[in-house]
């Protein structure tokens, strides 16, 4: 016989995780919307109400016009690579091939370290002259490159890093959908003739959409909250060619010591995330097979 929680404790139980969600996640964004209508204040002068005075310098950025362009580039090149290769890892991993655990723990391994680590692994990787990328260009009689000193490669190479951390991650997702699916409808798909291909195109991907719309948005939000591997590997540069989001308000908020305008900055962030989040929702759920 099921016995109900007692309604004292699963309201303590309900009050906590509302408590710290309420006091790490929703409060710092209300006091960044609110930072976004003053200035900064000095030891000589408090800050003032200035209304959308911050919001007009956002239009008049041009280090933020190519900052977004960045951004957007950025999530463009990382978030189907990363999606199309765990999907593809799931794939290798559950057909039960030799050697799987191995297969799955070398998969896994980049999604464990952490992020100050595997951005020094990627240094000496894309070091020119001495890292690893420059002896393979040797090998096939090519000069060593700049990877992360050149303004068209820099934004490339800080993509690969996270869809090589990234992947890994998104692909136990999708080995669990994966083994989620009934085996007897691919056995129907069998009979009547069809090839694998077509299986995996007309059954296993539409009953994987539900994962896709869960990966796709958590891709979303890491694309635009990077700032460990840009401040370890180019810190932006050169010339702001790999500089994201996070890492200019980082930057504006903590060097230049503009809390007013990194406040401004946030809230664009948050606005501009929320919103593509529930498109992004909307275009994938419009198709979702749940049951």
């Amino acid at each position: 016989m099921n016995k109900r929680l007692p309604f004292g404790l699963a309201m303590v139980l309900l009050f906590i995780p509302c408590l710290l969600l309420g006091a790490f996640t929703h409060y710092p964004a209300f006091r960044a919307l609110q930072n976004s209508f003053w200035n900064n204040s000095s030891s000589r002068r408090p800050s003032k109400f200035v209304g959308v005075e911050n919001y007009q310098t956002l239009l008049q950025d041009d280090r933020l016009a190519q900052i977004m362009l960045n951004s957007t580039l950025y999530a463009l090149g990382t978030i189907p690579l990363a999606i199309g290769l765990a999907i593809g890892m799931a794939l290798l991993v559950n057909a039960r091939l030799p050697g799987t655990s191995l297969m799955r723990l070398s998969f896994f391994m980049p999604t464990m370290l952490p992020m100050i680590a595997v951005a020094n692994i990627w240094l000496f990787f894309y070091a020119p002259g001495i890292g690893l990328a420059s002896q393979i260009l040797g090998v096939f009689g090519l000069p060593p490159i700049n990877f992360l000193g050149s303004t068209e490669t820099s934004l490339i190479s800080m993509m690969f890093v996270a869809v090589w951390k990234e992947a890994g991650l998104f692909m136990i997702f999708y080995l669990a959908a994966l083994q989620a699916v009934p085996e007897n409808l691919k056995d129907a798909a069998r009979l009547e003739g069809a090839s694998a291909t077509r299986i995996f195109f007309n059954i296993v991907l539409p009953l994987l959409r539900p994962t896709t719309i869960f990966v796709a948005v958590n891709a979303l939000i890491n694309a635009f909250r990077l700032v460990d591997h840009v401040i370890v590997m180019t810190r932006g540069g050169p010339n702001n060619s790999s500089a994201l989001l996070l890492y200019y308000i980082y930057e504006v908020t903590f060097s230049q010591r503009d809390f007013a305008y990194g406040a401004t900055l946030t809230v664009l962030m948050v606005c501009l995330l929320g919103v593509l989040a529930a498109v992004q929702y909307w275009v994938l759920n419009r198709k979702a097979h749940y049951q």
